[in-house]
């Protein structure tokens, strides 16, 4: 079963007290690579993360998206008391410099801000910087953290379906696609064999009506053995027997690793240049014109599935 690197699952959880939403995209690359972005606070999950999706992606570039917003509780709220007194202490001493209350007042006032009495009260002061601070995921239990890990693992797993579903959808098409191409290859292989048997008898053919020609000319007489010899030579060197034997196993052995439930992508690229090496092979071999337009066309159909091969996990 053939799946592909590119795909695309997104999941949203909603508890109560949490909301999780999960973003994957994933693009061919020949190794594992995770990029991960995620809400502020919650680094402490992030290593929970890479081995599930790892656990079911072999190859390719996964972004994954996380975010995580918790509904705000009272608790997760807490006064910064020396930040608060710090704020007063400097509102008392700057009262003290400018000679009294009225004065202060008035500097306000000239400042643009309009005030009841001419120091605040401590409920306005809880509105400056880093009065109230909020709990991060450092200052939660690990309780806590064990539930939000749970609607985030659950999160996960639905988009990492998801994303499975559309990259095994996009891999049955390639491997119609692949089937098509490898038939293709099986038939003209088979027309390459019907045609070389004959590369050396039409190469003895030719040779003798060249000497034929050449011998009345010169009053030469033709030595059978010289002549044999070369035809043998000939035909040792344009002898592409071996290269069919072995393009045909390629052939089977591509079609067999397409029907592994595991990951087969690098073994297929493997194959797909090992087809392309026997065929440069045939080519430079065979003194054929029909078998070499042959070759051609088979190098046009590797050449594509060495495209579709690329994206192949």
């Amino acid at each position: 079963m053939l799946f592909s690197m590119t795909g695309y699952g997104i999941a949203v959880s909603r508890t109560e007290e949490i909301v999780v939403s999960v973003e994957l995209k994933a693009v061919n690359n020949r190794y594992f690579k995770l990029s991960l972005r995620m809400s502020d606070g919650y680094g402490s999950l992030e290593t929970r993360i890479e081995p599930l999706i790892r656990n079911l992606i072999e190859r390719g570039s996964v972004n994954a998206n996380i975010r995580i917003r918790q509904e705000k509780k009272i608790s997760d709220y807490k006064i910064s008391v020396p930040v608060l007194l710090s704020y007063f202490e400097q509102l008392v001493e700057l009262n003290s410099k400018l000679g009294g209350a009225e004065k202060l007042s008035w500097f306000l006032q000239f400042c643009g801000v309009k005030l009841v009495r001419p120091l605040p009260s401590l409920d306005r002061l809880v509105f400056l910087p880093g009065v109230v601070e909020t709990e991060t995921g450092v200052n939660r239990c690990d309780e806590e953290n064990e539930k939000i890990w749970n609607v985030l693992e659950k999160t996960l797993h639905e988009a990492l379906d998801a994303l499975q579903t559309m990259r095994q959808a996009e891999g049955a098409s390639m491997h119609k696609d692949l089937e098509i191409n490898i038939a293709t290859l099986y038939q003209l292989i088979q027309n390459i064999e019907q045609l070389a048997p004959r590369v050396a008898p039409l190469y003895q053919q030719k040779l003798l009506e060249r000497i034929s020609k050449v011998l009345p000319e010169h009053e030469l007489t033709l030595n059978n053995t010289e002549l044999l010899r070369e035809i043998a030579v000939y035909a040792d060197r344009c002898d592409i027997s071996e290269e069919t034997v072995r393009f045909r196993s390629h052939l089977t052995q591509f079609t067999d690793a397409m029907l592994l439930k595991e990951s087969c992508g690098r073994k297929l690229d493997f194959l797909t240049q090992e087809l392309l090496r026997e065929t440069n092979t045939m080519g430079s071999k065979a003194n054929d014109v029909d078998i070499i337009k042959i070759v051609v066309e088979m190098k046009t159909i590797i050449e594509r599935i060495r495209e579709m091969v690329q994206n192949v996990e």
